[in-house]
């Protein structure tokens, strides 16, 4: 989920504020943003264990909404005084945005869903260490929990990030 919505390098723009930027621009660049936007899903749906047809489906949801968000606002972009044209660049705006959304929860469900694999994991792993018999077995047990704990915490901290 970070990845899909850390796309950005750059810092604060040095522009000056209360200017408008012009709407062939804009566009242009809400266009790159859903470029970057579906790189980033593809990228994640591919490798994703988990609701893999969902994000599969929701990328190409945002890809067909990003398609009707561009030719909207090019259209509005050549016309910016039709109320008609402004309506139909905002409902395709808001198309985008919901479709964005729904990758976004889609991603973070796969996500939660490999972390209480792995949680399950150390939750048996646990569970092991409890009913070692002997001291050499309850050694071995720490040795295989050990590295698993050390894979969900990095798991919990890149959610952080």
């Amino acid at each position: 989920v970070t990845t899909l919505v850390n796309t950005s390098n750059k810092g604060p723009s040095n522009k000056k504020r209360g200017r408008s930027k012009k709407a062939h621009v804009l566009a242009a660049s809400v266009e790159q943003a859903t470029e970057n936007f579906l790189e980033k899903g593809d990228k994640i749906a591919k490798e994703s264990q988990f609701l893999k047809e969902e994000l599969v489906a929701a990328v190409e949801d945002v890809r067909k909404q990003g398609d009707l968000m561009k030719s909207a606002s090019g259209e509005f972009a050549d016309d910016p005084c039709s109320s008609v044209k402004r309506g139909n660049m905002v409902r395709a705006a808001r198309a985008l945005l919901s479709a964005v959304t729904r990758l976004l929860i889609l991603a973070d469900m796969a996500d939660v869903y490999k972390l209480l694999v792995q949680l399950k994991v150390v939750e048996e792993g646990i569970l092991k260490l409890r009913n070692a018999g002997t001291e050499q077995d309850l050694g071995i047990q720490y040795k295989a929990l050990k590295p698993e704990v050390d894979k969900l915490n990095i798991m919990a901290a890149k959610r952080q990030q």
